[in-house]
């Protein structure tokens, strides 16, 4: 199935069920209010929707109503926790080869993830508000996981079972904010602004075949300024797949309801898929030819972030956000 939140001025949103063509969709008040209610309680929540879903599908539905993915919130506005990886180890590699560093060895065995900000997670036609074009502005193409509990210790196949749904988020950084704050040893902070997410999260069965190997088998397709430059498959060269990144993160501490987990920046060995981020584009241009050439993002630029199922029907909606001045 797939669920969505409407802004409707609290800072939760409203929850709707949406149809898979994402044309309409269905208030679901008297089933759960908001998304954090069903993941509490998925077993017991999710079956209702479901029936929702199907109704809804099938043209039975009381009260459809046209879906706007302009009102919507993130899925989940607001989470527990928000742990993003890089799992696409070739990004790290290009990073490091760039500035001419030794990839450490771990970093193919034992996954990367930092904690981001959970507390102001945005929607897919949010903008992206930044103070300055010199803050060096990126967008990163990702896709996520929502979580329900999940045990301390669990291995990766027991963290896999945690599943509840999956979306697509545009990790934006701020590059130039960067060196400065890692050289502190402490991780990203500052350099990390509000994430954005898909207008609609899906349950992993929406997926069919797509899904398998605890990952997305679909390409992942970047708009800048209308002009697409990245198209890399989502499955492809994603070494650590979402049952790993969950069972990283809760060898000793339970994973509870609620949790997101990014797979990090979508990167392809494959240099004609394009990018899903800048930095990466300006790591070859190093690579190739000693200095980047393309710059980042400037006040009043666009990008859009789409997955497309084989049939050519967008699965998420699309993130479709605008660059702004902080006003």
């Amino acid at each position: 199935m797939k669920l969505a939140t409407l802004k409707d001025g609290s800072r939760d949103g409203q929850l709707v069920v949406v149809s898979r063509d994402l044309k309409t969709a269905h208030y679901v008040n008297d089933i759960a209010g908001k998304l954090q209610t069903v993941l509490d309680d998925w077993q017991f929540y999710a079956p209702q929707l479901q029936d929702v879903y199907d109704a809804l599908n099938a043209g039975r539905a009381r009260h459809p109503f046209a879906f706007d993915a302009r009102a919507c919130m993130a899925p989940l506005p607001r989470a527990y926790q928000w742990a993003d990886g890089s799992a696409y180890v070739n990004h790290v590699e290009l990073v490091r080869r760039a500035r001419g560093a030794e990839m450490p060895p771990e970093f193919w065995t034992d996954p990367l993830l930092y904690q981001g900000g959970s507390d102001d997670l945005i929607g897919p036609h949010d903008d992206i508000v930044c103070a300055s074009e010199a803050h060096g502005i990126d967008f990163e193409a990702e896709v996520a996981v929502i979580t329900g509990d999940v045990k301390a210790g669990a291995t990766p196949e027991q963290a896999a079972e945690g599943i509840r749904l999956l979306m697509l988020a545009n990790d934006v950084s701020l590059r130039n904010l960067i060196p400065a704050e890692l050289g502190k040893g402490f991780g990203f902070f500052q350099s990390k602004p509000a994430t954005a997410f898909s207008p609609v999260a899906v349950t992993p069965d929406e997926l069919g075949e797509a899904w398998r190997e605890r990952r997305v088998h679909l390409p992942m397709t970047v708009h800048w300024n209308s002009k697409k430059v990245g198209w890399p498959d989502c499955g492809t060269d994603m070494v650590f797949d979402f049952g790993q990144l969950i069972a990283h993160i809760c060898k000793t501490r339970n994973v509870r309801a609620g949790s997101i987990v990014g797979s990090g920046t979508i990167s392809n060995v494959d240099r004609s898929k394009g990018y899903c981020c800048i930095a990466e584009k300006r790591m070859l241009e190093i690579i190739d030819g000693g200095q980047p050439v393309t710059g980042f993002m400037k006040f009043g630029d666009a990008v859009k972030i789409e997955m497309f199922d084989a049939q050519g029907h967008s699965v998420f909606g699309a993130i479709d956000q605008l660059v702004s001045a902080r006003g």
